[in-house]
């Protein structure tokens, strides 16, 4: 777990882990291992439950804010999985982010920076609401996201409510909406940290396996 910490916090290539942790064939093989099983999943989930129980609120929230942001990739990933976000002129990657009031993660996706952001919301939707079942009720997304997404919310039971920007706000450059902040706020906080998990790729997972060369950074 340390090995696997340490990978996601530095961004090293696994090959180039420190020689006093585990080999590094043997730690890309865990992780594998436990990413495809959904290990990574319930050690994320078990937490945030906790936390949620601890400020008396169930487990599982009824509202959520979603959002996006793009952003560079490293040189090493593959072009294959990244894009131009022509809006934000960012090449790179998408990533997408459901959280509730309090901030905690209920459901990540990653995408190509090109992916609209209806692609992202609707990844999202299907995510939080398979996590909270009928207990999840709402759901705040920016003006980025369109009738798409609106439209596959109702589908899901869940009433998507698009927060507009104030019109005095025009002209002031960022500026916070109510609720939908503790989206953003979270986003600093996991770019700050550099604690994005190395799991939340959305395509299929290998099957674990030791590799005889340096695996692909993720």
């Amino acid at each position: 777990m340390n090995a696997v910490f340490y990978q996601n916090r530095t961004g090293c290539q696994w090959r180039y882990l420190p020689h006093d942790l585990p080999s590094w064939s043997a730690v890309f093989y865990y992780f594998g291992l436990w990413r495809q099983d959904g290990l990574d999943q319930r050690i994320q989930e078990l937490p945030r439950c906790q936390v949620r129980e601890r400020d008396r609120r169930l487990e599982d929230p009824s509202l959520v804010i979603i959002g996006t942001q793009s952003v560079r990739a490293a040189a090493g990933v593959a072009k294959t999985t990244t894009g131009l976000d022509a809006n934000k002129k960012v090449s790179g990657r998408k990533r997408g982010l459901a959280v509730d009031v309090m901030g905690l993660i209920t459901g990540v996706v990653v995408l190509a920076a090109s992916a609209h952001d209806n692609a992202a919301g609707a990844a999202l939707l299907d995510r939080v609401s398979e996590r909270c079942g009928m207990r999840l009720e709402k759901a705040l997304v920016d003006q980025g996201f369109k009738d798409e997404v609106v439209i596959h919310g109702a589908l899901l039971d869940i009433d998507v409510e698009v927060v507009r920007r104030n019109p005095a706000d025009q002209g002031k450059g960022f500026a916070p909406q109510p609720k939908r902040w503790v989206v953003e706020q979270t986003n600093g906080t996991l770019m700050l940290l550099g604690a994005w998990p190395a799991s939340t790729t959305t395509g299929p997972t290998p099957p674990p396996q030791a590799s005889t060369g340096p695996p692909p950074r993720t």
